[in-house]
């Protein structure tokens, strides 16, 4: 950090990566998971002064409910949700330990819940599923901050 940093009170990212790692280990605490997303986020804002838009911070919140709650309603034991800054997004990262990949189904405004994993691609800019030694990885991305010309960002439409 230079002087000039110093002396208004922010830090900058260069090529850095920022992290929190939390341990969910009941339904009761899928709450304080979203917490822990709006805490860190607001962080990322205060500690390193980079722009999070008010969509950002709530998209975060429901990708960090959505994922942790499949992932403890599919899979034993807790589970370890990680959220990451880098590069102007930032990544939820979710560990289960359950081996069934989640199953994304076609839209069908017909069909009563199981929407979460559709809504999830929807708004992400990305989203991967990864087989572990124990379990699997769910992660999804999310832009920092909106397009300057105050459009959403996210996937773009084929």
């Amino acid at each position: 950090m230079n002087l000039a940093e110093q002396e208004q009170g922010r830090q900058q990212l260069t090529g850095d990566t920022t992290a929190v790692t939390t341990v969910v280990e009941g339904t009761a605490e899928i709450g304080d998971a979203r917490d822990t997303a709006r805490g860190f986020l607001e962080s990322v804002q205060a500690l390193h002064g980079l722009p999070v838009s008010p969509r950002t911070m709530g998209t975060v919140q429901l990708v960090v409910s959505e994922l942790v709650t499949n992932a403890r309603r599919h899979a034993p034991g807790p589970c370890v949700m990680t959220l990451e800054v880098s590069g102007g997004t930032v990544a939820v990262t979710v560990w289960d330990s359950g081996s069934a990949l989640p199953l994304i189904l076609p839209p069908d405004p017909a069909r009563v819940g199981q929407h979460g994993l559709e809504i999830v691609l929807a708004v992400c800019q990305s989203f991967e599923v990864h087989r572990e030694p124990v379990g699997k990885r769910v992660r999804a991305s999310v832009a920092l901050a909106d397009d300057p010309d105050g459009d959403a960002v996210g996937p773009r439409p084929m």
